[in-house]
């Protein structure tokens, strides 16, 4: 849904009703009112550029809720003289896409063609979605599809083959302060506020200027003696919930976020992404897992208590749960994103799966084959196998590489944390193996 979304408005050019709802009163009339999005409708912008060429190519306008996608749509067909059609796949099916495209070759064969507007349109199935290409191809429709989700997980790669994606940004402090001073001189009057509370108001909102409009607007209709203060805001009125789908783009952006945060040793970064996840609602567990794995791929035997942490916090969590679990998340975090980084085991697992898919079946070395039977025994399995805990120094310096392959080397510890030492080790090993040989 955008900044408008949930109100089927009139032509761009009929005034709304005296009584209609703010957002709905506010509503641009033009490409240039838009607030937060010039990079698309300033003349340098992708839609500006179109505007001005007097023609549109199919569009897919990719942005949280209560940016102006739908809004956008509307100015975009009455700009370039398209008649406007829409619907939402959330309450649409095949009969009513079947209809929407007749109407439209009704009026392409009358010279009027038509800007179909398709509201949440990664909705529709992937069938579906394919019954819009051969009307976009042929120009009964110029495609102009609203998402909330990343486009590239949720439509078909052939209609999005036929479509620019354009990116609507969350609406900043000074887009939203602009939508705020538009109400004001509408109803002709300041906000009950003062300008504390009017920035709180303006972070409640999260970017969504639909939610922050129907804000102001019970501001406005509330009798109140004085402006209020912060606290007196917050006991008024509920501050947005953050938007946060647990299977789609915000889930895998913050939990994206947070890994290259611990991986960056950024704790600060590195706690503020596990709390945008945990207050959204995400599944702790599922935090847990990300942060074992990079334990494992960025940490590993840099500092080896890492993988520590993230089992005794999965533990703990399971122990206490919430929210005192949690703290136990908040530690195993942190402890992450201050260890010392290494991914060298994570390198030398690829090159040694490398190497085992192309070496193929390659014998050991009999010498260090067991010899269960006297025919095995009698064919030189085990013969000449050295007991490393006899050698000096419990090291033998054998070969226990196939004599096809020799020596490889997949592990190169890094300088950093415990990995020094398992460094000096490896090192005084190969010296050892260097004089034998």
């Amino acid at each position: 849904m955008d900044l408008f979304a949930g109100i089927e408005p009139p032509a761009p050019t009929d005034a709304p009703a005296a009584d209609a709802p703010l957002a709905d009163r506010l509503r641009p009339r033009a490409l240039d009112e838009v607030v937060g999005q010039e990079h698309l409708t300033g003349p340098d912008g992708a839609i500006g550029r179109m505007v001005a060429a007097g023609r549109l190519s199919s569009m897919i306008l990719w942005g949280p809720p209560g940016t102006g996608k739908t809004t956008i749509a509307r100015l975009l067909a009455d700009a370039v003289g398209l008649r406007f059609a829409s619907i939402s796949a959330v309450f649409s099916g095949v009969a009513d896409l079947k209809r929407v495209f007749a109407e439209a070759k009704d009026h392409a064969r009358a010279g009027k063609r038509t800007l179909l507007f398709v509201d949440e349109i990664h909705r529709f199935n992937r069938a579906q979605q394919d019954g819009f290409l051969p009307f976009v191809e042929d120009g009964t429709v110029t495609l102009v599809g609203a998402t909330t989700e990343n486009p590239s997980f949720e439509l078909n790669a052939a209609l999005l083959s036929r479509a620019q994606v354009l990116i609507l940004h969350r609406l900043d402090r000074v887009a939203l302060g602009q939508l705020l001073s538009r109400g004001e001189e509408l109803e002709g009057r300041s906000l009950p506020l003062d300008d504390a509370a009017r920035e709180a108001l303006i972070a409640s909102a999260d970017g969504d200027g639909r939610f922050l409009l129907n804000q102001a607007e019970t501001l406005f209709a509330i009798d109140l003696p004085a402006p209020l203060d912060p606290a007196g805001l917050s006991a008024l009125l509920q501050r947005r919930v953050a938007v946060y789908d647990k299977d789609r783009e915000g889930h895998y952006g913050l939990i994206s976020a947070l890994h290259k945060s611990i991986r960056g040793s950024d704790p600060q970064a590195a706690l503020y992404y596990l709390a945008r996840m945990l207050v959204a609602g995400e599944e702790p567990l599922y935090v847990l897992r990300r942060l074992t794995r990079a334990a494992v791929e960025d940490i590993g035997l840099a500092d080896p208590q890492a993988l520590v942490q993230c089992i005794a916090a999965k533990d703990t969590y399971d122990f206490l749960g919430s929210p005192e679990g949690e703290l136990a998340i908040v530690q195993a975090c942190l402890y992450l994103a201050t260890a010392p980084k290494s991914n060298a085991a994570y390198l030398a697992q690829k090159s040694a799966w490398k190497t085992a898919k192309e070496s193929g079946s390659i014998s050991p070395p009999k010498s260090i084959l067991g010899a269960p039977t006297r025919l095995m025994r009698d064919l030189g399995y085990g013969k000449g196998y050295e007991y490393d805990h006899d050698a000096d120094d419990a090291f033998s310096g054998a070969d226990y590489w196939p004599e096809e392959l020799g020596r490889q080397r997949f592990y190169e510890p890094t300088e950093r944390g415990f990995e020094k030492r398992i460094a000096e080790r490896m090192a005084w090993w190969d010296e050892r193996r260097a004089d034998r040989s």
